[in-house]
């Protein structure tokens, strides 16, 4: 007992020798550092569980996963120190010691966050890296896998492909993208239509809440577990690690990718899918992607629809449905290649099915750089003018996009409510806009025109509320950039994000977290206080 004490005393002299530890640094600061090292086993010594802004990996730990350019050089506040927890104590401590001393806690899995929301803040902060607790461990015959919450999506599909050739799960297609975060907003890809939302496939899941304590789906509760399975866990607690229902999926599947210009008829193919794309059978998945191409052969502008599909079965049963409800997109049968599921992803993720599976364990994205997105989702068919207005806007940036993702099948079938995602039945396709660029400079002029596109397109899509998907996060909606999250300005977001679902969510976030430890500038506010009062919250 007295060598570990000695031991831990001995740590945290050294964490704290001047060499290591800035001379300017608050007293919160300093006391923080010490109770974090008294909590954590000496078996971990310190300087490998927690990173200051002298460590010699801080820079590089930051940077890791910031996919984002955007949020590399800014003056927002950076943090005070990264955790990289090796098990939940870590995390425990984190949470424990940033609540005594008054610093937040903000969570990153995998970096792909729009807005930077997971490594950066407007106050002092800690960050809780969870890229070490990434452990998946599947039981194939109860199709069910607990993975860590800092395992990537990429990590998770690997894993599913060694052990069996008919499972799978439906998550996204970049195969970097964290779990953590991913499911905790939905978490949605190209057999979606099938099997529903990864969130949806989420059967319990571990939690260390405001206090401390690691909860899971018993002990947590019905209604925090509904929340943080498409209202963003990261305002209820850390997750910890997830535990998965896994899908079926044939041996073979079918996929395609047809392309066509505005003087090919692009547009009236446009047209075409949109009024078909989500009542196709649920074993078709055919996306639409809208961008600025090179026409030949005079080399002038123009734009291209790419008609992307995977499809649950073989090339023989494919052509017959889309001859019966697509004909106008021509597909025969040497457009369509054949192969497995798990090829599937490496071609959706950017790769050649025909790449080592090796390729997703690595954690390097194959894009970083400048980028905004925002996204909105249409419930009747765009019409022509309103798609030759868009035409004309994206013809103004070439490096932008239209992601259109058909809804329907299994989509439709499932309640609003079942969780907070409520963007179900009704929606006939979801947008995600991007645009990327590779000059900072040029940040200012491209927001600007994201914001003009985003604000013709109100007509045409969704309203009262005109809704957006979490995951895609967009802090353009109910602009807050004080950290604080008032209610009044949650509302508007809010609602966008997760319509009725919204007020169920701050009843949870009051109950179980009334202090708001929890918070970022979009995260689930609590009620005020009169209202805690009149509904007996504590």
């Amino acid at each position: 007992m007295e060598r570990t004490i000695f031991n831990m005393r001995f740590l945290l002299l050294i964490f704290l020798a001047p060499s290591v530890w800035p001379a300017s640094s608050s007293s919160a600061q300093e006391k923080f550092l010490q109770c974090f090292s008294s909590r954590i086993q000496p078996s971990n010594p310190v300087s490998e569980v927690i990173l200051t802004k002298n460590s010699s990996d801080y820079s590089s730990v930051l940077r890791s996963s910031i996919r984002n350019y955007r949020f590399l050089n800014t003056t927002i506040v950076k943090p005070q120190f990264i955790i990289t927890p090796f098990d939940e104590s870590h995390i425990q401590a984190a949470i424990v010691c940033a609540r005594e001393y008054g610093m937040q806690i903000r969570v990153r899995s995998g970096g792909h966050d729009y807005e930077g929301l997971s490594f950066e803040s407007y106050q002092e902060f800690v960050l809780v890296d969870l890229a070490k607790l990434s452990s998946i461990i599947l039981d194939i015959e109860n199709e069910t896998a607990w993975i860590g919450a800092g395992a990537s999506i990429g990590e998770l599909y690997y894993k599913i492909a060694d052990k069996s050739k008919v499972h799978g799960f439906p998550a996204g297609s970049c195969p970097t993208v964290g779990v953590g975060g991913h499911f905790s907003g939905g978490g949605f890809g190209t057999i979606f239509r099938k099997y529903g939302l990864a969130a949806d496939n989420v059967i319990d899941a571990q939690i260390v809440d405001a206090n401390g304590r690691i909860l899971d789906r018993e002990s947590m509760g019905e209604d925090l577990f509904w929340a943080i399975r498409g209202g963003g866990a990261a305002s209820f607690g850390v997750i910890l690690s997830w535990k998965l229902r896994l899908v079926s999926v044939p041996p073979t599947v079918t996929v395609f990718n047809i392309e066509r210009t505005l003087e090919q008829g692009a547009s009236n193919l446009l047209q075409k899918w949109q009024s078909i794309g989500d009542k196709f059978h649920e074993d078709l998945f055919l996306h639409a992607a809208i961008e600025v191409a090179t026409s030949s052969p005079n080399g002038n502008k123009t734009i291209r629809v790419s008609f992307v599909s995977l499809f649950l079965g073989r090339a023989e049963e494919l052509l017959p449905v889309m001859q019966d409800s697509f004909p106008e997109l021509g597909l025969m049968r040497e457009n369509c290649s054949e192969m497995s599921w798990i090829q599937s992803i490496l071609y959706f993720g950017g790769f050649s099915p025909r790449d080592s599976l090796d390729v997703l364990l690595s954690r390097t994205a194959q894009f970083k750089g400048f980028f905004k997105g925002k996204s909105d989702y249409v419930k009747e068919p765009i019409s022509e003018t309103g798609l030759e207005g868009l035409y004309r806007r994206l013809l103004e940036e070439e490096a932008s996009m239209l992601i259109l993702t058909p809804y329907g099948g299994r989509m439709s079938e499932i309640s609003d409510s079942e969780i907070p995602f409520p963007h179900r039945s009704g929606n006939i396709f979801k947008i995600q806009y991007l645009i990327t660029w590779d000059v900072e400079e040029e940040t200012e002029r491209h927001l600007k025109w994201m914001r003009r596109l985003y604000a013709y397109m109100a007509p045409y899509v969704s309203n009262s509320p005109r809704a957006a998907y979490l995951n895609y996060r967009d802090l353009d909606l109910g602009r807050n950039n004080n950290g604080n999250t008032s209610f009044a300005k949650a509302s508007v977001w809010g609602l966008k994000y997760f319509k009725n679902n919204f007020k169920r969510l701050v009843q949870v976030k009051t109950a179980t977290d009334p202090s708001n430890f929890f918070r970022n500038e979009q995260s689930i506010p609590v009620l005020p206080s009169w209202r805690q009062r009149k509904m007996n919250l504590k």
